[in-house]
Formats: structure tokens, sequence, C-alpha cells
């Protein structure tokens, strides 16, 4: 049953993508007094490629989202792993294609960004969203808590908009993976958890598709991967391929008991000379990998990075979500997905726990924070990317037969556990896709 008490005021602090998907998910199921608070002075499509599960598509789904989303994205036809020979290890199909009501969706992060920004400033009004308001600090009473805000940017008359404060009933922080809630929370934490292992990232239009023009294709091991996929609809349709690609190497020892990550600038632009070297002879039947990484102008650095998993998101009126609570290996093409599937059961546990916020913070916490530190364990063990690592340590020189290396079953197996742990099995995202077939609620709520 929606909760339409619309004197409910809502705080959100990030205009990420978890953050926008909340503050539709929420003004959908009721909730009116919605602002959002981002840190930058400019909300502008930045990043690479990124994928959506079935369990957060249908989210989006329900939020009236899908038409436009398949606009801008490609639905993901099958995954493909390979070894670093470009040996076939194992592939499946994906989305609809492996038998799901709803689709995966491969995407431009920028332009998904930019979707759900236009679409929050169309249903939630212009005026809910808040550049240049970095948090400083929170206080809160039984009866409300309160946001303070300073200028990231003194340029112009930054400082003469800032709005100092902001008093609601709930605080949500979405701030990603360095956020400022969390480490006032967590002062002693300190910075996030480096897996030892860097990440390249860079996206190139092709002329000519690879495998099926929706395929997704992962080679390599653990210390050395290579990731690609296409992410443009636009591209699709005019029979090209707007590629984002992801290069993955071991830069510290998996023993150093060091964690601290690089001191660098996150998603800097770098030289390909970092790191093309180790991939020069990595030239498949359908994809070079050598001439992607070539033809791509800019190619951007990113430390692996998680955090361990805490005890406690919710605190009173405030709570975290995302990145913020639960930052993770970017394995499995799961991330942004768990920020979506936050953002519904936040929502709902806010409806069902209508009479005390703090009870409804900390149902949605019981609800999602032992999934998500599950996922983050799992990750660290390289998740469903696990296939790769198995193969290569039982048969680092490569094979003729994968069968003659390990079981389809043991294969197989290790994806659907995966799927089970991360929720996006197919039993569960079709029942889910029935149930609230028709129910979809965005520009109407």
């Amino acid at each position: 049953m929606p909760f339409l008490e619309s004197d409910l005021a809502i705080t959100i602090i990030g205009g990420g993508i978890g953050g926008l998907v909340l503050a539709l998910q929420l003004h959908a199921d009721g909730f009116q007094k919605i602002e959002i608070f981002e840190a930058t002075p400019v909300l502008k499509p930045i990043g690479s490629g990124i994928n959506l599960q079935p369990s957060a598509v249908l989210v989006l789904r329900n939020l009236d989202l899908l038409p436009a989303l398949e606009e801008i994205g490609v639905k993901t036809k099958e995954l493909r792993y390979y070894n670093r020979y470009g040996h076939p290890v194992v592939s499946e199909p994906r989305g609809e294609d492996a038998g799901y009501l709803i689709p995966q969706l491969s995407l431009h992060r920028g332009m998904l960004h930019e979707l759900l920004l236009k679409t929050v400033k169309s249903r939630l009004g212009e005026a809910c969203i808040h550049t240049n308001h970095a948090l400083a600090s929170f206080s809160q009473t039984d009866a409300s808590i309160t946001a303070n805000f300073v200028c990231r940017s003194r340029s112009g008359n930054a400082e003469a908009a800032l709005i100092p404060s902001r008093t609601s009933d709930v605080l949500i922080a979405a701030d990603g993976i360095n956020s400022t809630v969390r480490k006032l929370l967590y002062p002693d934490e300190g910075p996030p958890n480096f897996s030892g292992r860097l990440l390249w990232r860079g996206v190139s239009l092709r002329e000519k598709p690879f495998l099926t023009g929706a395929s997704m294709v992962w080679a390599g091991h653990a210390d050395q991967k290579f990731i690609a996929y296409p992410v443009g609809g636009e591209a699709e349709r005019e029979g090209k391929s707007l590629v984002n690609w992801i290069a993955e190497l071991r830069v510290r020892s998996a023993d150093d008991p060091d964690t601290t990550p690089p001191v660098a600038d996150w998603g800097k632009v770098v030289e390909k000379s970092r790191f093309d070297g180790e991939f020069k002879s990595w030239t498949f039947g359908f994809l070079s990998i050598p001439e992607l990484i070539e033809e791509t102008e800019e190619v951007s650095e990113y430390p692996m990075c998680d955090r361990t998993p805490v005890d406690r998101w919710s605190f009173g009126r405030l709570t975290l979500l995302g990145d913020a609570a639960h930052p993770l290996y970017p394995i499995g093409s799961n991330g942004a997905s768990q920020a979506i599937l936050d953002s519904i059961s936040l929502s709902q546990s806010l409806q069902e726990h209508a009479s005390s916020i703090p009870d409804a913070l900390t149902a949605y916490q019981e609800a999602r924070l032992p999934p998500t530190a599950k996922i983050c364990y799992a990750n660290r063990l390289n998740g469903p990317d696990h296939v790769l690592q198995l193969v290569h340590e039982r048969a680092p020189d490569g094979f003729a037969d994968v069968g003659d290396v390990i079981s389809k079953e043991e294969l197989e197996d290790v994806g659907k556990k995966y799927k089970v742990l991360a929720g996006f099995d197919m039993e569960s995202v079709n029942e889910k896709a029935r149930q609230t077939h028709g129910a979809r609620k965005g520009a109407s709520a």
C-alpha cells in the first residue's frame, strides 16, 4: 500500500545513479518532498560502460523507463568466457535470450545518468536538485535530521546560491565509495581497500560488431583480464558497435598487507603504454584486443577497490545506499544493479513502517545489508569470473577442449550460485515481473 503522507521530507546526498533512481522510486510511491544535494558543481555525463541485470531493469521498467533504456542501450544476448589464448571456456545466453521476461541491458554510464537526471527533473521538478552542495556535517533529534552544506567550488555566485542546511525527516547517503556520510559514521575506517589490481577503461565506436553484436566477452584470469561489450543503442541501429572495454592487471602482490589504493585521480586519463604491452598477443578470431585498445582515443585508470562490510547502515533517521553502503569490486556486472535494488527496498520499508522512520531504516538495513555483504566477499573470490581462474590454474598454457580441464557442470554451477546470491536468478526475477506487470508508475505517479 503506497505511503502518501506528502509532508514527509526526504534528503538525498548524491546525484549519481543510486540517488537518482531512489528519488524516482520514492516519488512513484507517493513521496513528494524530495531534494537531492550533489557535491560536484555540474552534473554531466561521464564514465564508460555499465551493465544492468534483469533484476534492476525490472525496477526501472516499473518506473516506466524501459523504452528509453532500450533506446540508448543494448539488450545483452550472451556472455562468453575465454582464456588468454582465445580458447572458449563457457558461454550462456543472457536476458531475454535466456528466458527472462526482462532484458539485461548494457549502456554507457553517462547516457544512463543523463536519462535518469532528465527524468528526475521532469517528474520531480528541476528545483529538487542542488549541485555544488558538499555535505559537511549532520545532526539529528528524535523528530528530524539536519544536513549542513558547503560549496566545493567558490567561483561566480556559488556561495550566494548555497543552501547552508536542510532539515528533513530522513537523510539518505548515496554519495559513493568515498562517502562523506560514511566517513562521519566510521571515522577510523580509512580509504577503500585496494585489490592490488588496476582497471583501464575505454569506449570505441567500431564499424563492425563482433559475435552477435550484443555479446559480452570475458577473457583471461584473475590477475590479467579483458572485458568487452557493446553499449550504444544508436550505434547498434546503424549497424555499428559502441564497444566498452576494460583491461585489468595485478600491479601489487596479493600477499601484500598494504591495501591502501595508489595515489591517483580515480578515472584519470592515462597513456596506453601503462598496460597495452601486456595484451599485445591477445588477438582472437572475432576481436583483436590490441587493435581495440589502439583505436580508442581516451583511456581512464581506476584502482579496483571495495570496502569491508560494516555491521550497520542505519542510525536513527539516517541510512546509506549504493556504494556508500556496499562498495563492491566491479565483478559480475552487479554494482549499479545492487544500488537500484537498494532503492526499491528502502522505499518499500518507508511505506511499511510509516509510523517510525528509525524502524523503517532498520528494516531496509536488515533486508539489504546481509546479501550485499555476501556479494562483497564473493566478488573478492572473483564471483562468477572464478571459472576463468579455475581453468587458468588447471591449464595455464591453454587447451584443445575445455572438457578435458573442467566439467560443464562445475562451470555452470559457479554462475548459477552467483545469480541466486546477487538476486537475479531467472525464477525470482520472472516471478516479480509477473507480479508487477501492468503496475508501472512513473510519470503518472
